[in-house]
């Protein structure tokens, strides 16, 4: 059970590494094959003990071997949460289908809140990627029903769109598309309930930032992040937070 724990840990942290090339080279429309990797500071080309993820970092102490500038904290960030979650998840679910459809959605996730973070957008072929992705896995799956995935679906993408709509772009077009896409993992209610939690935790951390004046009430905040989390926490605990609330009732 140790081994493959630390297997999915290091195969993440590899993973993650790729992640950190889409997050960067997508958004600017480039291939995230070519060219080869390289310092985005000096264009140095980057030789494998650069590439190391983590370690390579931390040997560093995050500088360029060549230029001396400064590596974003970024890339060590997505790769240290790509292993930790990877490693959860196997875990959680164990080896078996269920499990290659949450790593998928993960990674996807991940690209995306990153990409929104940095540059508040989400790239249109992610989102496809991720309905494409959504549809295969529940076929071969079966997890979820199709009047599931269709309430889970037009539900959360419909009240952000409504959002967004009353706000006059307070909610951007590419959360409304995430939300949506969700319902192809998550299906009815586990959709609903991704984004009530991540409702919450957007307006904890605003609230956080206000306090601290790390920014201003009209300032935008880029909701994926969010959502992701949302939508992560829905698949580790989403049974057992709606079995509690129902039986509240």
């Amino acid at each position: 059970m140790f081994n493959y724990v630390f297997l999915f840990f290091i195969l993440g942290l590899v993973i993650g590494s790729f992640l950190n090339v889409c997050i960067f080279r997508l958004p600017r429309r480039e291939s995230v094959v070519f060219p080869p990797s390289h310092c985005p500071l000096c264009q140095t080309k980057l030789i494998p003990r650069d590439l190391l993820p983590l370690f390579s970092y931390l040997w560093l102490k995050g500088r360029c071997r060549y230029c001396q500038g400064r590596i974003s904290w970024r890339y060590p960030a997505v790769e240290l949460l790509t292993g930790l979650l990877f490693m959860v998840l196997y875990v959680h679910f164990g080896l078996n289908l269920w499990l290659v459809k949450y790593l998928i959605l993960t990674v996807l996730l991940i690209v995306i809140s990153f990409i929104d973070l940095e540059h508040y957008l989400i790239p249109d072929q992610l989102i496809l990627l991720m309905l494409g992705t959504g549809i295969l896995l529940n076929f071969f799956t079966r997890e979820l029903p199709i009047i599931s995935i269709l309430w889970g679906v037009l539900v959360p993408a419909g009240l952000l769109f409504l959002l967004a709509t009353l706000s006059k772009g307070g909610m951007g077009g590419g959360d409304v598309k995430l939300a949506g896409a969700a319902g192809f993992f998550l299906g009815w209610p586990q959709s609903l309930l991704a984004l009530f939690l991540a409702s919450f935790l957007g307006s904890i951390f605003g609230l956080i930032l206000l306090t601290f004046h790390l920014k201003k009430r009209k300032d935008p905040l880029p909701f994926a992040p969010f959502l992701s989390g949302g939508i992560i926490l829905t698949v580790f605990f989403g049974q057992a937070l709606l079995k509690w609330y129902f039986s509240q009732w």
